[in-house]
């Protein structure tokens, strides 16, 4: 346990921030289940639409370091091949 005041703080903080970042992950994670589900019923302009709505939700986690950048460009060039394969 944190004896010092700073140290108990910092240990509120932690808690705060995973609680927040737990979220965070969840609503990454429905945005790329969601452009997954428009691929699998096989319209591409369902797919595409989806992926505009996801893209900007899988850089601003990748901005705020909840993902690693590198991992946010993976999801992204997988999900445009998945679309780009549809045609």
């Amino acid at each position: 346990m944190a004896n010092s005041p700073q140290a108990r703080k910092r240990a509120r903080q932690i808690v705060n921030r995973r609680a927040l970042r737990i979220g965070q992950r969840s609503a990454i994670r429905t945005a790329i289940k969601k452009v997954h589900a428009a691929i699998a019923t096989g319209d591409q302009e369902k797919a595409k639409l989806a992926f505009v709505e996801a893209q900007p939700i899988i850089d601003r986690l990748a901005d705020k370091r909840v993902i690693h950048k590198n991992k946010a460009a993976r999801h992204k060039s997988r999900l445009t091949a998945h679309i780009k394969a549809m045609a």
